[in-house]
């Protein structure tokens, strides 16, 4: 199989990349480099095809579509701080660059992966949310949210194009992936810890530290998308990806002290400081994984500390 990957030199689109090359698939990179890197990429380099270009340029998404037997649609602007900061070209790139992607997969009929996000939900305060819940999302003019709006739109026109045209799509709502190669500097709360604790620097956490979320490791991550884009079960279907174990923020960054030996101190600091006007938080975000366990029988088995531990083991390299 000859898999195009856009954002594959990214976090996550390298980790599934290398998973592709060592069953013995064939992948084609596009990645414009924005927040990927080649580094990421150093172990396959010789067994891939890289291209460097952008979702938004529609000939040349048409023309790699068109040569591929299968679409991992990965790529997006992400990043709380990207997507504040750079509200435009974010929702340009999360909308037109994905209509580009799906309609070329549309017109060469191409079954795709779509990667959306545990954004969507919102600010729902369900415990646990499942894929059939509600979205319950800011104002509309808070750049916060503008993220979770371009990745429905993405959801709604590649789940359209299943039932009118009958285009073999798939969709995984992703839930804070970490582990080796993620950096924070768009945001990313556990690279962010890790990196300050092993220079013992001070731990920011941003508001009052209670707020809760799951972290998955990437190795959990990229079976679960293998399974997803395998299963003829998952054509037409949204699965939540992520782990349901629930932590602080504020124990986040005790456990990261603990775990790294470090002697990093931990300060809060207002949302107003941390962020540009438009940020708003969600105090709970927990994922209800039975669909892909009931489904294609995936579950997360790598815990917290091993998370924090292979992050900063990777850093120290």
């Amino acid at each position: 199989m000859i898999y195009l990957v856009t954002g594959g030199a990214g976090f996550i689109g390298s980790h599934l990349s290398e998973s592709l090359i060592s069953r013995g698939d064939h992948v084609v990179i596009l990645d414009n480099l924005s927040t990927g890197l080649m580094g990421n990429l150093s172990k396959i380099k010789k067994n891939i095809i890289f291209k460097h270009s952008d979702i938004l340029n529609k000939a040349e998404i048409n023309k790699l579509v068109a040569k591929c037997d299968y679409v991992v649609h990965l790529a997006a602007a992400l990043g709380v701080f990207t997507i504040v900061n750079k509200p435009l070209a974010s929702l340009n790139t999360n909308l037109q660059g994905s209509e580009n992607v799906i309609e070329a997969c549309d017109k060469y009929r191409k079954p795709i992966l779509v990667a959306s996000t545990s954004e969507i939900y919102g600010k729902n305060d369900k415990l646990p949310l499942n894929e059939e819940d509600d979205r319950v999302v800011g104002h509309p003019l808070k750049s916060r949210w503008s993220y979770s709006e371009a990745k429905a739109v993405d959801e709604s026109l590649a789940y359209f194009y299943y039932l009118e045209n009958k285009l073999p799509i798939r969709i995984v709502r992703l839930f804070n992936t970490v582990g080796p190669r993620q950096i924070g500097n768009y945001g990313m709360v556990v690279p962010r810890f890790v990196s300050a604790a092993l220079k013992n620097e001070p731990l920011f956490v941003y508001g009052s530290g209670d707020q809760i979320r799951c972290f998955c490791h990437v190795t959990d991550v990229v079976k679960a998308l293998l399974l997803v884009m395998d299963s003829d079960k998952a054509i037409g279907q949204v699965f939540n990806v992520g782990n349901n174990s629930q932590i602080s923020i504020m124990d986040l960054a005790k456990k990261v002290i603990e775990i790294t030996g470090s002697k990093s101190s931990i300060k809060k600091v207002a949302y107003e400081k941390a962020y540009p006007e438009g940020f708003e938080d969600m105090q709970r975000r927990v994922p209800d994984i039975s669909k892909i366990k009931n489904v294609l029988g995936w579950k997360p088995e790598i815990d917290l500390d091993q998370i924090i531990t292979d992050i900063a083991a990777f850093n120290t390299k």
